[in-house]
């Protein structure tokens, strides 16, 4: 009898499966995958170009950038309802949510600011001037400090989240779209789509430590756009979107060498792991669909059709 439980036990396991959101820019909706089967279970619809998605810390709520609605939604993830929405400014692209839960920091391209919104007064906090087309927008694991990324101004911007002030600005190359955070927040990597570079910078100097490029054999220079970038827990790998070269770049997180490049599906945009990083999940605009990668073989698995122009991901693990 305790050998059947047990056995009942580790099969229940085995079959939870994370769930992932993914944002459909021209279909104006939200699919859902299942990490275990690799499949579509459910869509649901949001405000008009859903771009940036994230989760808040108890997985409760998909915040969704609804960019030409000129707001940020908060939707169920049980039900897909939306429950309300939130100040965002004009034309919000990406955003992030600081550590603790309360704040929302989004980019309002149009505008040429960051916009802080405390979640829980649905109220404005601030609003900062950036540079001009603010896009990436990333926060310490620590909460101390917020980092915006301005398209034409190609500028880091690093904002003290106490006192909503610009406290340092680092240039990179032409058109910065992503930024993240190693788990210990004492680096980040910074994408710039147009110079077709990686920046590593240490958090405390703000100093580089390695720029990164690219070159993918039969693929043109200027196709190979890094645009999303996800980092191993363990420290061990980077991977960034390439865009329309249609490639996703493996570099060692040491070393700060590509290893090798997989090929995915057209125009791939944002990256997220599941299955507790044994999986990585790529949204690949143009195709209209989601490249699986196995982590362990660095191998593309599948390919998952979801709606037109997939952008944003988001993951709720299992446990």
């Amino acid at each position: 009898m305790k050998r059947l439980l047990l056995a009942s036990a580790l099969l229940s396991t085995s079959l939870l499966a994370d769930t992932i959101f993914v944002s459909n820019e021209k279909d104006n909706t939200i699919t859902v995958i299942d990490s275990n089967t690799d499949k579509v279970i459910k869509t649901y619809e949001v405000g008009q170009r859903p771009r940036g998605i994230l989760l808040t810390n108890d997985y409760s709520k998909l915040y969704v950038c609804a960019s030409d609605d000129d707001t940020v939604q908060a939707m169920d993830t049980k039900t897909g309802e939306i429950l309300y929405s939130l100040p965002s400014g004009e034309d919000p692209e990406q955003f992030a949510l600081h550590p603790d839960g309360k704040e929302l920091y989004i980019s309002n391209e149009d505008d040429g600011i960051v916009t802080v919104v405390d979640v829980q007064k649905k109220d404005v906090v601030a609003q900062i001037e950036v540079g001009i087309e603010p896009e990436g927008m990333a926060v310490s694991p620590d909460g101390s400090i917020a980092i915006n990324t301005s398209e034409t101004s190609n500028f880091l911007h690093w904002i003290d989240t106490k006192t909503k002030k610009i406290v340092h600005n680092t240039l990179v190359d032409q058109r910065p779209r992503h930024i993240e955070f190693t788990k210990s927040g004492d680096k980040i990597w910074a994408s710039s789509e147009i110079g077709g570079t990686v920046m590593v910078i240490d958090t405390k100097t703000k100093e580089p430590l390695s720029k990164i490029s690219f070159k993918i054999p039969g693929i043109f220079k200027d196709l190979i756009q890094p645009v999303g970038i996800k980092l191993t827990s363990d420290g061990k790998y980077a991977f960034v979107a390439l865009g329309p070269s249609n490639h996703v770049a493996v570099i060692d997180a040491k070393t700060y060498k590509v290893i090798k490049y997989l090929l995915v599906g057209s125009r791939v945009w944002m990256l997220d792991f599941a299955n507790n990083e044994k999986k990585l999940y790529t949204t690949n605009g143009v195709s209209g669909d989601v490249s699986v990668i196995d982590v362990e073989s660095l191998k593309v698995k599948k390919t998952i059709k979801v709606g037109r122009y997939p952008w944003g991901l988001a993951v709720i693990p299992s446990k």
